[in-house]
């Protein structure tokens, strides 16, 4: 997939999700929050007034740090399409 496409798609998928209005798993916020913080490239420190938060979001980007942000933006892709297809 080209670049651009990639984007375009990253993009609606992000928006998709933003648009969501029913509460997702945690296990899938934890995982659409890492590959997001790879895909835009932000390494911002997790910022939850829980610290048990801040240890799962740290533990979600240490397990995508070997992964590009290409391969970041299309596993977010992925996560968001399989999870609309599957759901009730």
């Amino acid at each position: 997939m080209v670049s651009k496409e990639l984007d375009i798609e990253f993009n609606t998928a992000v928006d998709r999700v933003n648009d969501h209005t029913e509460p997702f798993p945690a296990d899938f916020l934890l995982r659409l929050y890492a590959y997001y913080k790879k895909a835009t490239n932000n390494y911002d420190r997790p910022s939850s007034r829980k610290p048990i938060i801040n240890a799962f979001k740290t533990n979600a980007l240490f397990q995508v740090k070997d992964i590009t942000e290409d391969e970041a933006k299309q596993e977010y892709i992925d996560l968001v399409n399989n999870y609309f297809l599957y759901r009730k």
